[in-house]
């Protein structure tokens, strides 16, 4: 236990710098808190020094833990110490309070309350209301006393200490509330209730009436009930939320004319490699998971300091889970798979992958991430790690949503709630290191705080709260603060909404639930660059050539296709046309018996019209397909597709595998302009007009088998 005293600064000019020499700051801490090194920033910020003074406190067992008592036993025996009556007392809570401006400021408000002891204010009455009707009324502002903060001189402030001879576990609270309502001993002290909230802010039953007032490059708490500037900010009860969140800004945290001030304080440059355990949580069939592992392949740290621990709930998943392991196990440190055989729930393999940490004296961290989760900045681990705190999480958000990964704020509830900064945050219009109270999806933990502050084994586990919940929970019932920082960009979160789990490759489908990453995924590198760089060919007139698919996108309709297997048999009866009949048939399959049409649909629109629109002018389509299907041919079965006309304003042929190599020979021959295009790259879509002009055939294939994707387009 320790007891700390802060000199007020030196640096003040004339008589105030005689005046604040005698103010000197007392607090009480039992442990080094990431609260309470905020009190201490906040300190510094305003040029206090610290000195120690230690005390030791016996905790005899099966005893109730010490309580605001043990408060004012230590701040008497610290006064018994000080010889200068004339010094100027300050004592405050310190994990839960922040200083807003400095002692000159202070000492004059305190001057100018006309009394020698100054207790902060509360609305609300704690911890005896019987005791209300004997409070003295006052005319404007808070009538109940907060033992969280006062101010006095030494001397006034030790007779009101004298007497107390309670116990470490009584409180403090109804302590120094029996003196300020007994008049006699409030007249003799000359005690007075701060009742408008200019030196101290307790937030308890005010937090609709302090909001953050930025001006001038300072960040300041107002109070809007009393147009008050408090000096001190103090989260007291259930309110220490609120001054974490004020605490990202006061004092100077983050102005919008610095930005972050603090970011880089708790800095630590990479110099010797960290060992990190990475958990992987698989629980649910989710989007381009052989993606993620690719990524994590590509995370710029030595693989031989990561171990990895994967939980994967899902069955359908196991193949893209052992492809992985299969090609890159060797590569790790070490690494633990727990399958769907293991019939394991989310909560236990959370718990046990924190374990495996917490076990083990060499993970220095452990890194959580979510299967969901897209990590598309290499360097994240790194960036992590150097930020030094005990949690920290990357931001990282829905595309096109203001869902992320953080919460910044709860309801009273302990659910979600917005702050009034989250908005900007998530898009990135405020930049810095936050203090939020959940995070959830990915985060890096220090596993130095799973040997000590968290031992418990079950940190995930809750009746009525869902594992992330409980997990956050439980850490801020430790005091330890959790992060988000938005410093760099560092990817986003996969809908997993309705991922149907029924295709060979359901990743297609992807189209509409994560438009983006079915895009690097399937659309060619080479397409965003088409007009720029002028990658449009002109093979034959009229019609264009350019990249759209990647081999992956080409691979998988072929497989989706040959997976389906129900092949046309070329006639010119059909029944799946209008009519019945086909005047020049093929050996193909439909896009809408995969039910595939609407995605078919949604590419049409996105990536060919506006090449449509570039290559005719004045021509503007919404994609409307009459047939879209892929077509095989094979020597022993078709192939080849002799001359004729597409019915449709234009038609899209994209080659799906690759000649000489997958086949031989192949082409499309424009008969008009004996024109033939011979050697369709894989990946490459031809778009020529369909009616009238463009009579056309299929060259014949010699070898193998070639694949094509057809769609008649009208208007």
């Amino acid at each position: 236990w320790t007891a700390l005293l802060l000199p007020a600064p030196v640096g003040a000019p004339g008589g105030a710098e005689s005046t604040c020499k005698k103010l000197l700051v007392v607090t009480v801490a039992t442990k080094d808190t990431d609260g309470f090194r905020r009190f201490l920033r906040s300190a510094k910020h305003f040029n206090y020094t610290v000195k120690v003074r230690k005390a030791v406190l016996i905790i005899v067992f099966n005893r109730k833990p010490p309580g605001g008592g043990q408060k004012v036993r230590l701040l008497k025996s610290a006064l018994e110490e000080m010889k200068n009556q004339d010094k100027i007392i300050l004592f405050t809570d310190s994990y839960d309070v922040v200083f807003a401006s400095g002692p000159k400021e202070l000492l004059k408000k305190f001057q100018q309350a006309r009394h020698k002891v100054v207790f902060s204010s509360e609305s609300l009455i704690w911890p005896d209301r019987h005791l209300e009707d004997k409070y003295p009324h006052v005319r404007e502002g808070n009538r109940f006393l907060g033992s969280g903060g006062f101010i006095g001189y030494l001397a006034n402030v030790r007779e009101m200490v004298a007497e107390w001879s309670g116990e470490d576990d009584d409180s403090d609270q109804l302590f120094f509330t029996r003196i300020y309502i007994d008049a006699a001993k409030r007249k003799s002290i000359n005690i007075t209730l701060d009742s408008k909230c200019r030196l101290f802010q307790n937030l308890l039953g005010s937090l609709d009436e302090v909001v953050l007032k930025f001006e001038d490059g300072r960040v300041r708490a107002r109070n809007l009930l009393h147009d008050t500037l408090p000096v001190i900010i103090h989260g007291n009860g259930p309110t220490k939320l609120q001054v974490n969140y004020l605490g990202n800004y006061i004092p100077n945290a983050w102005t919008f004319e610095t930005g972050c001030t603090v970011c880089h304080e708790e800095f630590q440059p990479l110099t010797a490699l960290q060992v990190l355990v990475i958990g992987i949580f698989i629980e649910r069939p989710t989007p381009f998971v052989s993606v993620f592992f690719e990524r994590l392949l590509k995370l710029q740290y030595p693989k031989n300091m990561l171990k990895l621990l994967i939980f994967n709930k899902e069955a359908h998943h196991e193949q893209h889970v052992n492809s992985f392991l299969q090609e890159h196990r060797n590569l790790y440190r070490a690494v633990e798979l727990l399958g769907p055989e293991e019939a394991m729930d989310g909560v236990t393999s959370r718990n046990l992958a924190f374990d495996m940490c917490r076990q083990d004296q060499n993970c220095d961290y452990f890194f959580s991430v979510d299967i969901d989760v897209v990590l598309k900045n290499e360097n994240a681990l790194k960036i992590l790690i150097e930020h030094n705190l005990p949690i920290v999480a990357p931001m990282i958000t829905r595309t096109g949503r203001l869902w992320s990964n953080f919460w910044g704020a709860l309801s009273p509830d302990g659910y979600y709630a917005r702050s009034e900064d989250y908005v900007d945050i998530v898009q990135r219009r405020r930049v810095g290191v936050w203090n939020v109270p959940y995070v959830s999806n990915v985060y890096l933990l220090k596993g130095g705080l799973l040997r000590s502050e968290l031992t418990d084994f079950e940190l995930f586990n809750s009746h009525i709260l869902d594992p992330d919940m409980a997990f956050c929970h439980n850490i801020r019932s430790k005091g330890i603060f959790m992060y988000v920082t938005n410093l760099h960009t560092f990817g986003h979160i996969l809908s997993t909404e309705n991922y149907q789990t029924g295709h060979l490759h359901n990743d297609l489908w992807q189209i509409f639930e994560n438009p983006l990453d079915w895009q690097e995924r399937y659309i060619h590198p080479n397409y965003t660059h088409i007009m720029k760089d002028h990658l449009i060919e002109t093979p034959c007139p009229d019609v264009y050539w350019f990249p759209i698919f990647t081999d992956e996108a080409c691979d998988h309709i072929v497989e989706e296709m040959e997976n389906f297997g129900r092949w046309s048999g070329g006639a010119n009866t059909d029944p799946r046309i209008q009519g019945g009949y086909e005047n020049v048939p093929t050996i193909d399959i439909h896009m809408n018996q995969v039910n595939f049409e609407k995605e078919w649909h949604k590419f049409l629109l996105e990536y060919i019209a506006p090449i449509t629109e570039k290559m005719y002018p004045g021509y503007y389509t919404k994609a409307q397909f009459d047939l879209a299907f892929v077509v095989r041919y094979k020597p022993d079965e078709q192939p080849f597709l002799r001359p004729h006309h597409d019915a449709s304003t234009f038609t899209i042929n994209i080659a799906l595998n690759q000649v000489g190599l997958d086949y031989q020979g192949g082409g499309c021959r424009f008969l008009r302009y004996n024109c033939s295009v011979e050697a369709p790259r894989k990946g490459w879509a031809l778009m020529h007009p369909g009616r009238l002009t463009h009579y056309h055939e299929g060259l014949p294939t010699t070898a193998g088998v070639r694949y094509i994707s057809v769609s008649f387009i009208d208007p």
